[in-house]
């Protein structure tokens, strides 16, 4: 089964060009260079931060850096897209911060986006990724659209909404929003997800349930989602806490604390992959699903200049280089990963490969070929969805 599933990977990326799907496997040169790459001559020590788990794709990639480059090195950091905005609204001419780039998802983009805090990389800096647009795969690039041109995508997603379960306690899994209410009201409690605006999986789900609900306009949550937010009130009625973290949920998922949540392709693989999840655990598709695709963007705070400037749009350039994508496979975290072109699965370390084998799913290509994809709100317009959720949903409990 596993070689089939295996097999099948390979063989839909063949199939997905032509559907505009952004699997790895396009055939199209890179050769991404610096166009003015000045690696620094006396020690440097960057100081990068993760707040959507992106260390699990990069962070070897990183430290590859360091070995072409011996005097640079660098110090890893985790945060919250909800704690570090407060570390980055304290920065001033006179208090710099000691953060050199951030690594995260469409919530920390769209948060410092609408405050100020990331710096223009394009057009800014345009000539230090010459081409870079026509390196990504079509999906990425309209996922670097939503950039506001203060970041750079590095990896991308396929997304979801998915419904992850435990079979021996979800007999038929749900494969509609109604189907879902209903279950939840049956079982209450043994059903929730991750605070949107700080979970990949929760705001997938946010913004996957305008097309589910055939609201007015999906992609405006302030006028467009009357549906979505009458559904997810009544929701909220069975549901007895929201986590606050994606990780610490699946950590209930496999302990048994729940029998199901919300989830991605992504996060699927890997929690099953690392064992936090059980393996046989399973995986449902709403019916007429649309996609919400994911991204992990490169950002980088105002007040970083000069040399440490410098070496952090290199270090930029060498993880958008074929070789550092390779590494992105990882153990499914961001499946697929790769957020540019030629960088087919074959590429992947064995390890990667390995993973991808034993606890890839068939269902991902059938459902990848079959189902549309689009791209997550604006930072504008998911601000305002964070906001919403947070006054009409969470709060009344």
């Amino acid at each position: 089964m596993m070689h089939f599933i295996s097999r099948r990977l390979e063989t839909a990326r063949s199939f997905l060009r032509p559907l505009r799907l952004s699997l790895a496997g396009l055939a199209v040169a890179f050769g991404a260079t610096s166009a003015q790459a000045q690696p620094a001559n006396a020690p440097l020590t960057l100081n990068i931060v993760d707040v959507g788990g992106a260390f699990n794709l990069l962070q070897t990639a990183i430290e590859s850096y360091s070995v072409q480059h011996p005097n640079v090195k660098f110090n890893f950091k985790k945060a919250t897209a909800i704690d570090l905005p407060k570390t980055l609204a304290a920065v001033t001419p006179a208090n710099p911060g000691d953060i050199d780039m951030v690594l995260g998802g469409t919530d920390i983009l769209a948060t410092g986006i609408d405050q100020g805090f990331w710096i223009n990389v394009l057009p800014d800096h345009a000539n230090r990724f010459p081409g870079l647009m026509d390196r990504y795969l079509p999906e990425a690039r309209r996922m670097q659209a939503l950039a506001n041109n203060q970041a750079l995508a590095v990896v991308f997603a396929l997304g979801g909404p998915l419904l992850e379960y435990n079979p021996a306690k979800v007999g038929v899994v749900p494969q509609t929003p109604q189907e879902l209410l209903a279950w939840c009201k049956a079982n209450p409690g043994r059903f929730t997800y991750a605070r949107p605006a700080n979970s990949g999986p929760g705001r997938t789900f946010l913004m996957g349930l305008p097309y589910l609900l055939g609201d007015k306009d999906p992609k405006d949550p302030a006028y467009g989602w009357q549906k979505t937010w009458a559904f997810l009130k009544d929701l909220n009625s069975c549901i007895d806490v929201y986590p606050v973290t994606t990780g610490g949920l699946m950590k209930e998922l496999g302990a048994g604390g729940r029998d199901m949540t919300v989830s991605t392709t992504g996060w699927d693989i890997n929690q099953r992959a690392l064992g936090t999840v059980p393996r046989h655990f399973r995986i449902g598709a709403f019916n007429n699903m649309t996609w919400i695709n994911d991204t992990q963007y490169m950002m980088v705070p105002k007040g970083v200049t000069g040399q440490r400037l410098n070496v952090v749009l290199d270090l930029m350039v060498h993880l958008l280089k074929r070789e550092q994508q390779a590494l992105t496979y990882d153990t499914g975290y961001f499946y697929p990963g790769p957020a540019i072109k030629n960088v087919p699965f074959s590429l992947a370390p064995d390890a990667s490969q390995k993973v991808l084998r034993d606890f890839g799913r068939v269902e991902y290509v059938l459902w990848g070929l079959n189902r549309p994809q689009t791209q997550p709100l604006t930072a504008e317009r998911m601000n305002v969805a964070f906001k919403m959720w947070d006054d009409a949903v969470a709060k009344p409990k």
